[in-house]
């Protein structure tokens, strides 16, 4: 099944226009699609081939600045196939990262903010994560 709201509806947390690499692997097939956006809570990775929702699996996000590439466990919440997408909400899945400990979710939380800081600046990342960042540069 696949929902059909609107997808500022199905997120949890603002996202950050961003595409960077990610690949995964389903029945020893390896697939290398891009993230659109990225959250503390989630991604989009634009894929013409979505997993089926629920279905939980780990990635490798490539990161400009990083050596090894920042892997995360996720779960597909929902998907818009080729047959419904559009220039707007293209063909993918949203995906939820999942964790095992409160310090896991910390850790990549942190990453994120890093990578959204690295990317964007402080003022939009601030803006994205609505309080400052930390280790931002502040003007005193």
């Amino acid at each position: 099944m696949v929902e059909s709201d609107a997808e500022e509806d199905r997120r949890q947390s603002l996202r950050a226009p961003i595409e960077l690499k990610v690949e995964y692997k389903r029945l020893n097939t390896f697939f290398a699609d891009y993230t659109k956006n990225i959250s503390r809570g989630g991604t989009f990775i634009a894929t013409e081939r979505p997993l089926p929702l629920g279905t939980e699996f780990v990635f490798a996000l490539t990161i400009p600045r990083l050596e090894e590439p920042l892997r995360l466990r996720g779960k597909v919440m929902w998907t818009t196939p080729v047959s419904s997408a559009t220039s707007e909400e293209p063909p993918g899945m949203g995906i939820e990262f999942q964790f095992d400990s409160d310090q896991e979710r910390r850790d990549t939380v942190r990453s994120v903010e890093t990578l959204l800081v690295a990317e964007l600046g402080d003022v939009l990342a601030e803006k994205l994560l609505g309080r400052p960042v930390e280790g931002g540069e502040s003007e005193d």
